[in-house]
């Protein structure tokens, strides 16, 4: 019997613009490619859990086109952000039908921030939704999220696609997902506009140095939507897809040499 490599999925922060990772999970379903790990930062932790806790792909994009704004937000008195996040919490606790890490179909780990010591915390048992929660509270605008004594924001600060770790968990084959590119000229009107586009310009140096590290990297092209907005979500899954596509014979060939290599082996 061949032996197959394990093939993980890292999926990085965006925002709104996250809901083309459906858009790439899907082509690799429909091409028969089985992912066997996922890492998620911020909005790719939430796609990824969702989609380990076995929810199916049609399902999630008709949680994706009907998603508003007002599902996630439940305002609070800026003290150390101007989001509570309890309500996003819940709708996770939901979609991820209350599984802890060890319950999901596919192991997931989740990238956070530690604000204590600025570094990077891997979740990979407890609830699931706890650590999703933590890892898209971005900074200013979500209240962080508190777990062990630690005070969690996303993950994205530190790891914005986060390809090591989903190497550490042991894929041989790694497909990493990068839908933050910084919007140039961007409309800035509001805390909020100050604050994600900071954070996307600051992230930007990051990824480049990580780029070597995937062996396949898929950039949506889908800097020209808001990540806040919630809008535009039908495009920008099309573009998830379009862009899957372009990279599915390199994929598929990489898994056809990685067999041939490993063909030998017990």
């Amino acid at each position: 019997m061949t032996k197959e490599p394990k093939i993980g999925l890292a999926l990085g922060s965006g925002g709104a613009r996250g809901f083309a990772h459906l858009g790439v999970l899907k082509v690799l379903h429909d091409e028969g490619i089985s992912i066997d790990l996922i890492a998620g930062s911020s909005m790719g932790a939430l796609v990824g859990s969702f989609y380990a806790s076995g929810i199916s792909i049609d399902r999630l994009y008709q949680f994706a086109l009907a998603f508003k704004r007002k599902y996630y937000l439940d305002f609070t008195v800026p003290k150390m952000g101007f989001i509570a996040g309890n309500r996003v919490k819940e709708l996770i606790r939901l979609f991820t039908h209350r599984k802890t890490f060890a319950e999901l179909d596919i192991p997931v780990a989740v990238v956070a921030t530690d604000l204590y010591d600025g570094k990077k915390v891997i979740f990979k048992d407890g609830p699931v939704a706890d650590a999703v929660r933590a890892s898209i509270a971005i900074p200013g605008i979500f209240v962080p999220e508190k777990i062990d004594g630690r005070l969690l924001v996303d993950g994205g600060v530190v790891d914005r696609v986060p390809v090591s770790v989903v190497k550490e968990m042991g894929a041989d084959i790694v497909i990493a997902v990068d839908v933050s590119h910084v919007k140039r000229n961007e409309d800035i009107t509001s805390i909020f506009d100050v604050i994600l586009q900071s954070l996307d310009i600051m992230q930007d140096e990051l990824v480049h140095h990580r780029e070597i590290a995937s062996d396949v990297m898929i950039r949506p092209h889908v800097e020209q939507y808001n990540s806040r907005a919630f809008t535009n979500i039908k495009e920008i899954i099309e573009i998830g897809e379009k862009e899957a596509i372009q990279h599915i014979e390199k994929i598929h060939r990489l898994i056809a040499q990685w067999k041939e290599t490993n063909s030998h082996e017990k």
